[in-house]
Parts: structure tokens; C-alpha cells; sequence
């Protein structure tokens, strides 16, 4: 009986997969996403045959509805330019969709679902009233002026605005989209609506709807959560050699909260190469040179003699460490430089970015024993502060920092927990990917039982 069922929920999941592919089959990461997620549910339909009655999976995988349009806006040469713009609703079954705006050359439907796609099991993780979306446009904010981002945002929100509401569907910020560009969108969403519906948008500036700590909380997050991963095995950040990739919030900050637990962060990187300090990454000369200045971070070598630059961002993970943090983008560590990490010796991998692992990197991390820390469990701390921001602004209050970021730290200690617990219940004792996944899945299919089909 027990090996019928598991037959039955083996045959189920690869069904579901395969009428998947067949749909998206040009959209390579969301098919990477869903099949991440998809190898760890097989246990969860043998417990739960329930599941598979509901045809809960296959429900779950379609997005409630995707939504593209275009943005027509005016440069500073009073040319007109064209972009694309998408927002996916995949499930709001716990609560309003809830997931960032990216900015970037890349972004087409597939990033866009797959972003989508990991932020309903990111967001269900929290233990916070937020369902899963995810939206953006190919415009590229490099090199435009602010009156150019500004005319962008204000077009983009001239379309979006009507399938957003606090209730409805609450953007944040994401690659491209910071502050800035999030105050042009509220504004425009203010003058559009003739309201003040502060909790349609979160990562706004403190002081005007925003919440303190949201700009250091995914970085915080990641590594409260690899604080928790350490303490499992009786262990600490203290003098551990780290690799971060990336420059911008989330390495920043992730690099600063490790180093505040005694970290030795040796590297960093931006999209052009990598810097490497055997004496210790200056935090304060990255910030000055990436926040202020806005420059390269090869400018880093220009203060600190002892540092080198290299050009490209692929051979970061040849540096020996003990942790290595992934913050950069997604798809940054593949099989061969997973081998290269694990030769050199590497300890815990935890995930700053979404899906920066692919899944041959994921497999050669898990046969080698190395403790993994899934995006969608250790970087869910940006959006955990984002549904806090929602809280003040429903609420019509201001925490301090240290009350946002005591609640951060809980609820990434919460998150570890939940997804380690979920590990063990299933017969996969260690591995946070099936955990992570597991417990994200079980919460939004139990919604999905309750609410019906219809």
C-alpha cells in the first residue's frame, strides 16, 4: 500500500511537470523554479493524499493572472521610448500578493514567473498575511537621468496603478528599484487614486510611509538565518572567512551584520568583476564608493593597496572560505564552481539572491555535505520587513529600529526552525531545499483546501 502511494505521488508531481513544460517550454527559469520546488513535494503528497485529490499542484502552478503593458515615456531628448512592463499575481490565498519591481534588460515573462513563482513559499515562510507576485519592466535605469527614471516611474505606475491596492496587490522594491524610485511611483499612485493608501507600496523612505531597517534587511536577514544554520551545529561566524557576491543592499549588509559577528569577508563583486581583501573588506570605503560616489567597485584598489580586482564575477567562488553568500543575481554559481567552492573547502552556502544556485550547483552542494540555505528561506527577511511596513502603515504607527529588527531577527530564527522541523517530519533530516519547500507548500495548499476550487 505504502509503495502504491508513493508510486501515485511520484507519478503526480512528474505529470504535473511535464503538461508544465510543455506550456512554458520557453521560459527556461521559471521551468528551473518549479522543478527546484517540484522534487521536494513528492513525501508531502504521500503523507497527504488529500493533495493530489485537489489537484492542489497543478492548481498552484498557473498564476491567478499575468499582467503585461506597455510604458511609453519621454527622455530628457524629448524622444518617446517604449518598454514593457509585467506584473504576475500568482496566489493570494494567505493574503494580498506581495513581491518586488525589477528593473532591469533582463526581465521578460520567465523571470518574471519565477520570481513570482518562489515568492508565494518565500512569503508563506514568513508566518506574515502576504500572498506571492512579483512585476517590473525591461527599462534599464543605468546611465538614465533622475528626471528620465522619473517620467519612467510615474508612466509605469500610470499603467499598473488600477491591479494594486493595500488589499489587493502591494509592490516593493527589487534590482533597479530602490527608494527613489518607489517615491516617484507612490506619488504618481497618490495623484492617480486622489488618496493616501500608504500600504499600496512598501520600501518607501522612513519618514514617509517607510519602514527603518527595510534597506539592511535582506542582508540582516541572510544572516541571522546562517546564524541559525552556525548554532545547529554548535558553531559561530566568529573568524570565518566569507565570500559575499554582489555590492549592492544585500551584500552591503549582509557583509556588515557578519562582520559584526566576527566575520572575515574577504570579497565582494559588481556586474563589471570582483574585488578580493586578505585583510578584511572596508565596509565603510564599499558604501562610500557604491551609496555615495556610484562608482565601480574596482575603485576599491585605487585606497586599499594590498586588494586586487579582477575582471568577470565567475571566479569569486574560487577564493577559499568558510561561507559563501550568493547576493548578486540568479544563476551565478553553476555545477563547476560549486565543485571549486567544495574543493576549497566551503562550509555553509546561503543564498542572498533568488535562485543564484542552479540546481546542478544545488545537487553537487548537497551530495558534499555542505549546509545549504535556500534563497526563498535565508534572503525571505526583505520582504518579512516589507509586510512590517504594511503593519505601521495600516496601523498608523513608527517602530524603531531596533523594534523592526528584533522582529526581523525572530522571524528569520522562526523560518529556520519551521523549515528544519519540516525537514525531519519527512524523512529528510539536514536539507533546508526540502524543508524550505515543504513548509512553504503546506501552508498555501491547506489555504487552498479551505477556500474550495471556485
Amino acid at each position: 500500500m505504502e509503495t502504491a502511494i508513493k508510486n501515485n505521488a511520484q507519478q503526480y508531481v512528474d505529470d504535473v511537470f511535464t503538461k508544465l513544460k510543455k506550456k512554458n517550454a520557453h521560459q527556461p527559469e521559471f521551468l528551473q523554479a518549479a522543478e527546484e520546488i517540484f522534487l521536494s513535494l513528492v513525501p508531502v503528497f504521500e503523507k497527504n493524499p488529500k493533495y493530489m485529490e485537489h489537484n492542489i499542484l497543478d492548481r498552484l502552478v498557473e498564476p491567478d493572472r499575468i499582467i503585461s503593458f506597455r510604458v511609453a515615456w519621454q527622455d530628457d531628448q524629448n524622444q518617446v521610448q517604449v518598454n514593457r512592463g509585467y506584473r504576475v499575481q500568482y496566489n493570494n490565498v494567505i493574503g494580498p500578493y506581495k513581491g518586488g519591481l525589477r528593473f532591469h534588460p533582463t526581465v521578460d515573462e520567465s523571470i518574471m514567473k519565477f520570481l513570482a513563482f518562489e515568492q508565494i513559499f518565500k512569503n508563506a515562510l514568513t508566518g506574515q498575511a502576504i500572498g506571492g507576485g512579483k512585476g517590473g519592466s525591461d527599462f534599464n535605469p543605468k546611465g538614465k537621468s533622475d528626471a528620465e527614471i522619473m517620467r519612467f516611474c510615474q508612466a509605469f505606475m500610470t499603467e499598473l496603478y488600477r491591479y494594486i491596492g493595500p488589499d489587493v496587490d502591494v509592490p516593493a522594491g527589487d534590482i533597479g528599484v530602490g527608494a527613489r524610485e518607489v517615491g516617484y511611483m507612490w506619488g504618481q499612485y497618490k495623484r492617480i487614486r486622489g488618496a493616501y493608501e500608504a500600504g499600496v507600496l512598501t520600501g518607501k523612505k522612513p519618514g514617509f510611509g517607510g519602514s527603518l531597517a527595510r534597506t539592511e534587511a535582506t542582508g540582516y536577514g541572510l544572516i541571522y538565518f546562517v546564524e541559525e544554520m552556525l548554532r545547529e551545529e554548535k558553531d559561530s561566524f566568529l573568524n570565518k572567512k566569507v565570500v559575499v557576491s554582489g555590492s549592492g543592499n544585500v551584500a552591503i549588509y549582509a557583509i556588515e551584520k557578519a562582520q559584526h559577528f566576527g566575520a572575515h569577508v574577504v570579497a565582494c563583486s559588481d556586474s563589471s568583476g570582483y574585488i578580493y581583501d586578505p585583510e578584511g573588506i572596508d565596509l565603510k570605503l564599499v558604501k562610500e564608493i557604491k551609496e555615495v560616489r556610484g562608482e565601480r567597485i574596482k575603485a576599491y584598489v585605487n585606497e586599499r593597496p594590498n586588494a586586487t580586482y579582477s575582471e568577470g564575477c565567475e571566479n569569486i567562488w574560487s577564493i577559499p572560505c568558510d561561507i559563501a553568500l550568493p547576493c548578486a543575481t540568479q544563476n551565478e554559481i553553476d555545477g563547476d564552481q560549486a565543485r571549486l567552492l567544495i574543493a576549497n573547502g566551503v562550509h555553509v552556502v546561503a543564498e542572498g539572491a533568488n535562485m543564484p544556485s542552479n540546481l546542478d550547483a544545488i545537487n553537487e552542494f548537497l551530495n558534499a555535505g555542505v549546509f545549504f540555505g535556500p534563497g526563498k528561506a535565508a534572503n525571505a527577511g526583505g520582504v518579512a520587513v516589507s509586510a512590517l511596513e504594511m503593519a505601521q502603515n495600516s496601523g498608523r504607527t513608527y517602530w524603531s529600529f531596533q523594534e523592526v529588527d528584533e522582529k526581523l531577527h525572530s522571524i528569520m530564527k522562526a523560518i529556520y526552525k519551521e523549515s528544519s522541523e519540516a525537514a525531519k517530519q519527512h524523512g529528510f533530516e539536514g536539507n533546508l531545499v526540502i524543508g524550505s519547500n515543504i513548509a512553504g507548500f503546506i501552508k498555501v495548499a491547506n489555504g487552498m483546501l479551505v477556500e474550495g476550487v471556485y
